[in-house]
């Protein structure tokens, strides 16, 4: 795993492609009654643009319960929510997972410390995908 606290994003990699990570997260944000609002495909939409860049995939999701008492808040997370994990391969083939690390959106936007469990979920998320 590796992380840049300058700008808060945690990357570790998956074990499987792409795709398949993205099924694992689809499958694990269901069975925990978690909203997929979108799976934006970015390496496709390249595609159709005329342009090619390595399989690249953002999920989006939430739970109104954890993400809304953090706007209440602080108005201001709702830049950075609902949460996201962005699913990518680089140009050797390796497959990775990259989101916001809960302690820089805690620190970011100012919400109480003990909010910050209302969302600490992605890192169990993108660690059980990657496995």
């Amino acid at each position: 795993m590796k992380s840049n606290p300058t700008s808060g994003i945690v990357t570790q990699q998956s074990s499987h492609s792409v795709d398949l990570t993205v099924r694992k997260l689809e499958e694990i944000l269901k069975a925990k009654g978690v909203t997929l609002f979108a799976v934006i495909d970015h390496s496709g939409e390249a595609e159709k643009a005329g342009m090619s860049m390595p399989n690249t995939k953002l999920l989006i999701f939430g739970h109104p319960k954890a993400g809304t008492p953090i706007m209440i808040a602080s108005p201001s997370a709702a830049i950075d929510l609902p949460l996201k994990i962005l699913v990518s391969e680089d140009s050797a083939g390796n497959v990775w997972l990259s989101y916001n690390s809960t302690n820089y959106l805690q620190a970011r936007h100012g919400f109480p410390q003990e909010l910050a469990k209302n969302i600490a979920v992605v890192e169990g998320l993108a660690e059980i995908a990657g496995e």
